[in-house]
Parts: C-alpha cells; sequence; structure tokens
C-alpha cells in the first residue's frame, strides 16, 4: 500500500485498489480506512479505483500531536490527491469525513467532478440560531471526559448507538469487536481533538464551494448525527444534490446498510459517467 507524505511530514498509510474512474473514501470518527471495507472491495470490483486512507492520528497512520483542525486534515486530502495524481475525483465522505469534503472544496477544490456525504457533520453540529437542533458544548465536553476517563469502555458503549443496536437490527458481536479495534488503534490525541474539531466546525462557509453533483445520504434514525441538524440542513443549500434518507436507520451505515449504500454510490458514480 501507498504511503503518502503530507506537508508537514506526517505519513499517511493509503490503499488503492482497481482500476478507473478514482473515487476517495474518507472515514468517520474514530474508525480508519477498514470501515470501508465491504463498500472498496464492491466498488473496485464494479470497475472504479477506489482509494482510502487512515485520517492522521488513526489506523496505521501517523500519529502528530498537532493538526486535527478541518484545515490540515483537508490539505491532508488534498496531499493524497495530489500524491496519486488523481483526475475526475468522487469525494464521499462518511460522519466526521463529511467535513475534509466541504473544506477540501474551499481550500483546494480542483478535479474535483462529484461530492458524497453519508451520516455527515455538514454543515455543522453545533447547537445555533441556524441551527436549534444541534448539539451544545457540554455534551462534546461529556464525550471527551469518557475518553479520558476509560476509552476502550467509552467506545464500546459508544459503538451500540453508532448501530442502533437493539433498536433498529444492529450487527453481529464481531462487527462491534472489530469496530472497537479500528477506534482503539488511533491515539487518544486525535481520538480527543477530533471531537472538538467534528463538534464544533461551522461548515456554512464551505457550503457555497460545493458546485459539483452531490448525493447526500443519511439515515433517520441517526443518533449521532442527528439527520435534522446535518442532512436535511445541508440539502436545501445545494442547487446540485439529491438527498436519499434511510428510513429507520442508525449512523452505521457502511455495516448496518452496506448493500444498499453499495448500490446507491454506484448508480450515483455511474449517473456521471453517462
Amino acid at each position: 500500500m501507498p504511503v503518502i507524505t503530507t506537508s508537514d511530514g506526517t505519513k499517511l498509510h493509503v490503499k488503492d485498489w482497481g482500476h478507473g474512474r478514482p473515487v476517495v473514501l474518507i472515514h468517520g470518527w474514530p474508525l480508519n480506512a477498514d470501515s470501508w471495507e465491504y463498500q472498496s472491495v464492491a466498488l473496485a470490483e464494479a470497475g472504479f479505483r477506489v482509494i482510502s486512507y487512515d485520517r492522521r492520528g488513526f489506523g496505521r497512520s501517523d500519529q502528530p500531536w498537532d493538526g486535527y483542525d478541518y484545515d490540515t486534515l483537508a490539505d491532508d486530502l488534498a496531499a493524497v490527491i495530489e500524491g496519486l495524481g488523481l483526475k475526475d475525483v468522487t469525494l464521499v465522505g462518511f460522519s466526521m469525513g463529511g467535513g475534509e469534503v466541504a473544506r477540501y472544496m474551499t481550500r483546494h477544490g480542483g478535479g474535483v467532478s462529484q461530492a458524497v456525504f453519508v451520516g455527515s457533520v455538514v454543515p455543522g453540529m453545533l447547537k445555533s440560531d441556524s441551527n436549534p437542533h444541534g448539539i451544545t458544548r457540554d455534551l462534546l465536553e461529556g464525550i471527551q471526559a469518557g475518553l479520558r476517563k476509560d476509552r476502550p469502555t467509552f467506545l464500546a458503549d459508544f459503538f451500540k448507538q453508532f448501530y442502533g443496536q437493539g433498536l433498529v437490527g444492529g450487527v453481529s458481536q464481531e462487527i462491534l469487536d472489530w469496530t472497537l479495534g479500528m477506534a482503539m488503534m488511533a491515539s487518544p490525541r486525535a481520538t480527543l481533538e477530533c471531537v472538538t474539531a467534528f463538534g464544533t466546525t461551522d461548515f456554512s462557509g464551505d457550503v457555497p464551494h460545493i458546485n459539483v453533483p452531490t448525493l447526500i445520504i443519511h439515515g433517520t434514525s441517526d443518533k449521532t448525527v442527528p439527520i435534522e441538524t446535518t442532512a436535511r440542513r445541508l440539502a436545501p443549500m445545494l442547487p446540485d444534490a439529491r438527498l436519499i434518507e434511510y428510513s429507520g436507520a442508525p449512523h452505521g451505515l457502511t455495516a448496518t446498510h452496506a448493500d444498499r449504500l453499495v448500490s446507491d454510490l454506484l448508480e450515483f458514480l455511474r449517473d456521471a459517467g453517462s
């Protein structure tokens, strides 16, 4: 697998599978590129070049002390795109990864033909006059306190809500264990700092720069990134966007709705080539 070095010397672990028009998959918090396993294989088998990478501080990438703001994270995405010489790219951001897509479009933008936001935090999570259903800083501080006290136990409990265990179906114990293993590969510093990044960053200024055909996918029972806070606000802001709501679905769509997600992604990708 290739390694891409960013502008500040951070080395990012990258998976580059298949051949064809490139699709870049950006993972959510606190996971890594392995969380895209099902989609990566299916999209590559369908004739696309699929690139996924571990965000700095997560998975097999370097774990620097700093650089967990969205400007830096978007520049890391740019380093991957430029380092692999990608053109005509479709960017797919899940959860926190949607923020990288939005900020990349502001800071770089070139060479992107489509954007996809899956369970994404864009246009922003924090409660405000324009986002009355948003989360509060107290909630974010509580997450960070739980991580500091007992990161494995906190995350094990977090993933039950993430996948809607016992409420809307959920996933196997093995997937829960696998997900926790991914999360524990991350540095504690990155895990903490990214809570602030995805929880408090306002992407409303980035939205006008998303000037490509856009697909938005979100579960209506997402308790981790509520749909009213994000997807239902984002869709009307974009002139060329389609919102697909997965009725009753939780946050972790890459596992709970893996087949449907692949189908919707392929339909969108093939529309660009028709």
